[in-house]
């Protein structure tokens, strides 16, 4: 039994707290960014809260790993990367936008670490809509419905938090427009490849994800 492995059965057997702990941490961020005083450690700790998610939601992966399953995650990690990093310097996929330095550490202009969150909506996000239902036609449209209700209530709190910013600060609708199709086509291609996201805290993850920048939304928080 390899690392990965042990450190995976121990996972599951402590699910539960696991899952109080996400919650906690999910909650004691929102607390922080409220506080002038502890807002800038916060923002730094984004990133990490980010990659602590995609940690989680790896651990908690119920299928066989398998080279399909690498393949098909390290292609949708990369083509994120990359259609962000064309969609940054031409401004043709998105509109015109450009990353701050939150995010931390840039290839092209487009920070690394959003080939990865690519890569974690379209898993989480399947995993809930698989627990939600199993016809085939719901479950290759709700994941990129969901992702683009995540990202307009991402929209609205990203530049504060210096993630990324808008030329003209408005969101064109041709953003919405991208993240769904590109999203559908993720979802596509985890479909045709027979990608499993039976998981039980990823749906939990992405929930808690949601509910954290809905709740910076709806505080209305001043990071000026």
């Amino acid at each position: 039994m390899n690392l990965f492995s042990t450190v995976q059965n121990i996972a599951f057997k402590k699910s539960r707290e696991i899952k109080i702990f996400y919650a906690i941490f999910y909650v004691v961020g929102v607390l922080g960014l409220s506080f002038s005083e502890s807002r800038p450690l916060f923002i730094r700790l984004v990133p990490f809260a980010l990659i602590l998610g995609f940690v989680g939601v790896l651990l908690f992966h119920e299928a066989k790993w398998d080279i399909n399953t690498l393949i098909v995650f390290v292609s949708v990690f990369t083509a994120g990367f990359f259609i962000e990093s064309i969609g940054v310097t031409t401004g043709f996929i998105f509109g015109e936008y450009s990353y701050g330095g939150t995010l931390g550490f840039q290839i092209f202009e487009t920070p690394v670490i959003i080939g990865m969150n690519w890569l974690f909506l379209v898993y989480v996000t399947s995993s809930l809509t698989e627990k939600i239902s199993s016809g085939k036609f719901i479950s290759l449209l709700l994941p990129p419905v969901l992702m683009v209700i995540y990202d307009l209530v991402l929209e609205q709190v990203a530049p504060v938090l210096g993630m990324w910013n808008w030329k003209g600060d408005s969101v064109p609708i041709q953003n919405y427009i991208a993240w769904f199709v590109i999203a559908l086509l993720f979802v596509l291609v985890f479909r045709l490849f027979n990608i499993k996201t039976s998981n039980k805290i990823a749906p939990l993850i992405f929930i808690l994800q949601f509910l954290f920048f809905m709740a910076l939304f709806i505080l209305n928080i001043s990071f000026s």
